[in-house]
């Protein structure tokens, strides 16, 4: 998991004996720990370790970690039903999304992948709203379309025009959906279980396959990468996969929820930022106007979405 959001749930109360401040720094902690995703997993796959190793080996260690937490907090087992809802989020989030976009970044820059991933707030708002029969204002959906076409728009455009999509994109693409659908199912079961118990138990379930796959990767292509992409490596297993989220899910515990949601809406900068920082990407006019444009529509999506949402609650 390298993204999250706070879009599937409705507003929360402040927790009482936190100051609203303290849920806005938790939150920020993070998304600024999310936002180095996207250029360490460009800086590790890139003439260095392989897509299918990198998406699922940081599965692996993630999921170990995962385990000893609930072992050592002794954690009840999830009902039937919910084992069948972890395994959408496992999907989405522990498979499709790191799989997804580890192929995609061994070719596409870093930058452009945030941007096209900037669109997931947006996604998910979505998705939540389908999930959860969610009656909203028609701008939610215009918003969301403008979102989606702008993305479109920035990748085509990014590679010579409309009918030039690279196949990165449409990883990109996929990789958008499988989060969105895994975020909006997680945030539903994490009002039963807990949000870092639905993180670690989605880890756990998906551990056997993605320890099978990560035999597969070795065995096909003996890892291989220098010093610094193997770090690169461990900070997506340790952090982005698995301890971002508790200072992420922290601050949205503390709230008030809708607005630390907005923190999120600076994770594309933050990794557009890096990429130009750590991987020497130069940025372009249309990647930082791309970018913004992605940002805005998402914003104002769930912003729509929330809006609704806390007037339904107030009636």
């Amino acid at each position: 998991m390298t993204q999250q959001s706070s879009v599937i749930a409705a507003p929360s109360p402040v927790l009482s004996s936190h100051p609203a401040q303290s849920g806005l720094g938790w939150g920020l902690l993070g998304i600024t720990a999310f936002s180095f995703t996207v250029p360490f997993t460009r800086l590790a796959a890139h003439d260095g370790l392989s897509a299918l190793f990198i998406g699922s080996g940081r599965a692996v260690v993630a999921a170990a970690l995962a385990a000893v937490a609930l072992l050592t907090t002794r954690q009840a087992r999830p009902t039937m039903v919910q084992w069948w809802r972890l395994a959408v989020v496992a999907a989405g989030v522990v498979v499709g999304f790191p799989l997804l976009t580890s192929y995609a970044l061994t070719t596409a820059p870093a930058s452009h992948g945030a941007v096209v991933i900037g669109l997931l707030p947006a996604a998910t708002a979505a998705m939540a709203v389908l999930r959860g029969k969610e009656r909203v204002p028609a701008s939610f959906w215009v918003i969301a379309a403008l979102g989606a076409a702008a993305v479109l728009a920035f990748a085509a455009l990014q590679n010579g025009g409309l009918g030039s999509l690279h196949w990165a994109d449409f990883l990109l693409f996929g990789a958008v959906l499988a989060a969105a659908i895994g975020y909006a199912e997680g945030g539903l079961l994490a009002r039963e279980l807990g949000a870092w118990q639905t993180v670690s138990w989605g880890l756990v379930l998906s551990a056997p396959l993605m320890i099978a796959l990560t035999v597969v990767s070795v065995v096909v292509e003996t890892p291989s990468g220098t010093p610094l992409q193997w770090l690169a490596f461990a900070y997506l297993c340790v952090v982005s996969m698995y301890v971002g989220f508790f200072a992420w899910y922290r601050g949205l515990a503390i709230g008030p929820m809708a607005q630390v949601s907005q923190v999120q809406l600076v994770q594309p900068v933050l990794s557009i930022l890096w990429a130009a920082l750590i991987l020497r990407e130069h940025l372009t006019w249309p990647t930082v106007l791309g970018g913004l444009v992605v940002i805005a529509c998402a914003r104002f999506a769930v912003r729509a979405r929330l809006g609704r949402s806390a007037h339904a609650k107030r009636r």
